[in-house]
């Protein structure tokens, strides 16, 4: 997620006065009623923000930021609005949601995160699957808060967990807004929590990754995509304080909207178009697949040389 903008463009009921600002990232000040500011957003396609001025001459690589990563992960889906208790509407969404987080975990995939470290050890690729959570009421985030995703992961989740990273789809379309989802986090209570949302993507051709191989509906291959980038960026930057450019995007932010292996093999068995992940192993090497900047240096467990 590219998030000094979104943090910005998102949150705009938060006075500046509030923040704490860290270099080129607005960060969490942990004051009273604040809400917490989103780390980024994954842009639809065209809508890619280009680099600050000023910064083109900098090293690409991501750099680190003194803030922890994910050593494991406990997921934990959240499907809100009034559409869930719908079938037709349901279709392969909610059982393939299930089937990637499921699989997703010691995934080569998953692998292309494991490079980065806090100091305590390196990305951990173990993603453990909970239960999925339905609230059928009408879901009233419309992405350009976090206060209300949060609100309702606090809600629906009874027990939070430290290393909980809680995704939130809702039932409603993007519309106007020019990104398909984003990533956060903060607090239930004591525990600091990661989370991130999600529009309905049935039908938008600005969020799909155009999947030809027929094995899920369109929906869920958009979803499939986006979970994968998020869920990417939590594990290397669940606090927004860790792994990130020097204009302030993530790992999967600089691989966005760009894909090598058609098809990426899950432990369990099952196949998802993924974009992939920036390493910067990859870049110092000369290895791995270009971006759309031509940077050879995105992943995706396949082998490029």
């Amino acid at each position: 997620m590219h998030r000094p903008r979104m943090a910005r463009a998102a949150v705009m009921s938060i006075v500046a006065g509030s923040l704490i600002v860290a270099g080129a990232r607005t960060e969490l000040s942990g004051a009273p009623n604040q809400e917490p500011l989103v780390g980024g957003i994954h842009w639809a396609r065209g809508e890619e923000r280009p680099p600050e001025a000023g910064r083109t001459s900098r090293s690409p690589n991501l750099t680190y930021h003194g803030g922890t990563v994910m050593h494991g992960t406990f997921v934990e889906p959240i499907f809100w609005g009034t559409s869930w208790s719908n079938s037709s509407f349901v279709g392969d969404k909610v059982s393939g949601l299930t089937l990637f987080f499921s699989g997703i975990g010691g995934s080569s995939y998953a692998g292309t995160t494991s490079e980065y470290t806090d100091g305590t050890g390196h990305v951990g690729t173990g993603v453990t699957f909970g239960a999925t959570h339905f609230d059928f009421s009408t879901a009233t985030a419309n992405g350009q808060q976090t206060g209300p995703v949060l609100a309702e992961v606090c809600k629906e989740i009874a027990s939070p967990v430290a290393d909980g990273y809680y995704p939130v789809y809702i039932d409603q379309k993007r519309g106007r807004a020019k990104f398909c989802a984003w990533h956060s986090t903060g607090s239930c209570g004591a525990v600091q929590v990661q989370f991130a949302f999600f529009f309905n993507l049935d039908g938008d051709s600005g969020c799909d990754p155009q999947d030809g191989s027929g094995q899920h509906s369109q929906g869920l291959s958009a979803l499939a995509n986006v979970s994968g980038h998020e869920l990417s960026e939590t594990l290397t930057d669940n606090h927004l304080n860790a792994w990130y450019d020097a204009n302030g995007s993530e790992n999967a932010d600089k691989c966005a909207w760009t894909f090598g292996t058609p098809l990426l093999t899950f432990n369990n068995g099952s196949e998802w178009k993924i974009q992939g992940n920036w390493s910067n192993a990859a870049f110092n090497s000369g290895t791995g697949y270009p971006n759309s900047s031509g940077q050879k240096a995105c992943l995706d467990g396949g082998n490029y040389k």
